[in-house]
C-alpha cells in the first residue's frame, strides 16, 4: 500500500516508518519538524516526506494514497493545557479536517492514533473496555474524543476509519521524548540516582512499547475492512495496567543503586484506570503486545548509557513543553507554533 504517515520524524513516527517499510508498504511522511532535531543516538534514514504543518495540508498532498496513518499532534497534557486553544485547532480542526480530505482523495483507510487518556476519571478497578464511558480530563483527550465522533460520522462503504487508543507510550525512539512516564523515571535514575514520583503513586496507568504500538498500526492497515471499519481498539496488554509507583520499583530494579523518592507535591492525579485489551487481540489475530515495564526500563537504560543522555537534553531537548517553549524564545517558532 502506498501511506502517508503524519508525525513521521516523532517520537512513534520514527519507529513507525521502518516497521512499514519492512512491511512493504511505501511510505510517504508529513510533518512540519517541530522535533526533528530530538535525536539521540543514530538515525535511521527517514522516509520521503511532505514539509507540511498539518493545519496547511492541501487536496493534492493526500493524492494518490491508499491510506492513511495520522500521528501528528501536539502531544502531551502539560502542553495541552498551557495552549488548549493550539491543542484543539491542531489536534481537533486540523485533524478533522485531514480526513475530510483523504475521504475526498479516495484514501480508503485512515488510522487514527488516539488515547486511552479518553478514559480519564473513570475510577474504579473494572477493566475498561472500548465501550466504557469516555472521561477525559485534558485537553490533549478531549480533542481525541472529538475526533473520534467526527470521523465514526464519515465512514461509509468506501471508506474506513480506524481508531487505535493506544495506551501511554514507553521505549526507546531515535527521536526520543522524556515527558512520558516510564522514559522520565528511567532517565531521572540514570542522572541522579533517584527515582523521584511527584504525585503520591497511587494512580493506575496502562503502558505500552512504542515497538508494540507500531506493530498494531501495521496490523490494523492490512486487516479485513469488516475487522476494523469505524472501530476503537485499546492498544497495549493487561500485564501493564500498573501504578506509577509499581513503575517506579521497576525502575529501581533496573538502575543501579537507585532510590524512591515519592514527594506527593501534585497530589492524587484524577487520571487513574486500567484497561481491558481483549478486542484487539480477537480482531487481529497474531498480534499482541510482547514488551513488559521491566523490559521497557532495561532498554531505556541501557540506551541512555551507549548514548551519553545529559541532564541538558533531558530537561530540554527531549521534553516537549520546555523545547517548544525555548524555539519560540529563540524566535525559530511564532505562537502558532510556525515557523
Amino acid at each position: 500500500m502506498r501511506v502517508l504517515l503524519t508525525g513521521h520524524v516523532g517520537y512513534l513516527g520514527s519507529v513507525m516508518a521502518p516497521v512499514l517499510a519492512e512491511a512493504g508498504h511505501e511510505v510517504v511522511g508529513l510533518d512540519s519538524g517541530l522535533f526533528a532535531e530530538c535525536v539521540l543516538g543514530p538515525l535511521p534514514r527517514d522516509p520521503e516526506g511532505l514539509a507540511v504543518d498539518l493545519r496547511d495540508v492541501r487536496p493534492e498532498h493526500l493524492a494518490g494514497f491508499d491510506a492513511v496513518i495520522h500521528l501528528a499532534a501536539l502531544s502531551n497534557d502539560p502542553l495541552g493545557a498551557l495552549a488548549p486553544e493550539l491543542t484543539y485547532d491542531i489536534n481537533h480542526h486540523a485533524s478533522t479536517r485531514l480526513a475530510r480530505l483523504a475521504k475526498d482523495a479516495g484514501v480508503r483507510r485512515f488510522l487514527y492514533a488516539s488515547t486511552c487518556s479518553v478514559y480519564g476519571a473513570s475510577g474504579g478497578d473494572d477493566l475498561l473496555t472500548e465501550d466504557a464511558p469516555l472521561r477525559p480530563v485534558t485537553p490533549y483527550a478531549e480533542s481525541k474524543v472529538r475526533v473520534e465522533e467526527d470521523l465514526v460520522e464519515l465512514a461509509d462503504p468506501d471508506f474506513t476509519p480506524v481508531f487505535l487508543r493506544n495506551a501511554t507510550a514507553f521505549g526507546f525512539s531515535p527521536r526520543l521524548r522524556m515527558d512520558i512516564v516510564l522514559n522520565n523515571l528511567v532517565g531521572h535514575a540514570f542522572l541522579t540516582g533517584q527515582v523521584r514520583v511527584l504525585s503520591d503513586g497511587t494512580p493506575w496507568r496502562p503502558l505500552v512499547h512504542v515497538a508494540d504500538i507500531a506493530d498494531a498500526f501495521a496490523a490494523a492497515l492490512v486487516a479485513p475492512r469488516e475487522a476494523v471499519h469505524a472501530k476503537a481498539f485499546n492498544v497495549g496488554t493487561e500485564l501493564n495496567n500498573v501504578t506509577v509507583a509499581d513503575i517506579a520499583q521497576h525502575v529501581i530494579e533496573v538502575v543501579p543503586g537507585a532510590t524512591l523518592v515519592i514527594t506527593g507535591e501534585t497530589g492524587a492525579d484524577p487520571r487513574s484506570y486500567r484497561v481491558d485489551f481483549s478486542r484487539i487481540r480477537a480482531a487481529l489475530p497474531g498480534y499482541a503486545a510482547r514488551w513488559t515495564v521491566k523490559d521497557g526500563a532495561v532498554e531505556l537504560y541501557d540506551a541512555y548509557q551507549a548514548h551519553g543522555l545529559t541532564a541538558g537534553d533531558f530537561a530540554e531537548r527531549f521534553t516537549r513543553l520546555a523545547w517548544l517553549s525555548g524555539r519560540r524564545a529563540a524566535g525559530t517558532i511564532d505562537e502558532t507554533l510556525r515557523p
